[in-house]
């Protein structure tokens, strides 16, 4: 049965409304929320497995942990809980350099390595998409390819209008241009074993087609795949 993963923001898919202040109590509003398929009333059941969190750098604030993300580097708490006492899982940067590969290790509560997930640039090594490779402890290794050739062709025909219609916001203050193509499927052995793609409302999901996946790994995989959002995203790890 397929899994599927996404990242909801409470504080906006709420009665709360956006520019409201954060909860007094401190707790976080983020979920990464899971859904693994149909409830008896026509929807499908979900439950939220961890509440992620960006990790500043020591001694450092949001000024130094954006000036390390523009190098490729992330680093996440996922917590189990909105109030911070329990870790589900933690992201941390092994390599990252701009315009270059970076490695994230996805660990465990207790600091345990559960996978390695990287993220290999586009237009590098011969490659016009970006790559994601994901290797799970104990498993083989799978990669996915950013985007679908067609739409990328197409988002590049359209690209000389998209700069007239950037130019005219500017000036407007309104246009809507259109997002980098996101779709990512990743394979084994010809069979599809993770698909991130769009879902309901502006969420990209990450469907688990097979089992064997460990929850931390593809919660941690979603998160770090939302804080690459690409030109003209809103990744969640800047706000």
């Amino acid at each position: 049965m397929t899994r599927s993963v996404w990242l909801s923001d409470t504080s906006v898919t709420t009665s709360a409304k956006k520019g409201d202040p954060p909860p007094q109590d401190g707790r976080l509003t983020r979920e990464i929320r899971v859904s693994d398929g149909p409830d008896r009333a026509g929807g499908r059941t979900i439950r939220t497995v961890a509440f992620p969190e960006r990790r500043f750098p020591p001694g450092g604030g949001l000024a130094e942990y954006r000036a390390a993300r523009k190098q490729g580097a992330r680093a996440f708490t996922l917590w189990a809980d909105a109030h911070r006492t329990e870790v589900f899982a933690q992201v941390v940067t092994k390599s990252a350099a701009k315009g270059s590969p970076a490695t994230y290790e996805v660990l465990g509560a207790e600091g345990e390595p559960l996978a390695l997930i990287t993220r290999e640039p586009a237009m590098r090594g011969g490659r016009v998409r970006s790559r994601w490779t994901v290797q799970q402890a104990g498993a083989q290794p799978v990669v996915g390819l950013k985007g679908r050739p067609f739409w990328w062709g197409v988002w590049w025909l359209l690209f000389p209008v998209q700069l007239v219609i950037v130019a005219g916001s500017l000036v407007a203050g309104s246009g809507d241009v259109a997002r980098t193509p996101r779709r990512t499927k990743w394979r084994a052995g010809g069979r599809i074993v993770l698909d991130f793609h769009s879902g309901a409302g502006d969420n990209f999901e990450l469907d688990v087609e097979e089992d064997g996946w460990d929850e931390r790994v593809t919660a941690s995989l979603l998160a770090v795949l939302d804080s690459h959002e690409g030109w003209l995203g809103s990744p969640w790890d800047t706000e």
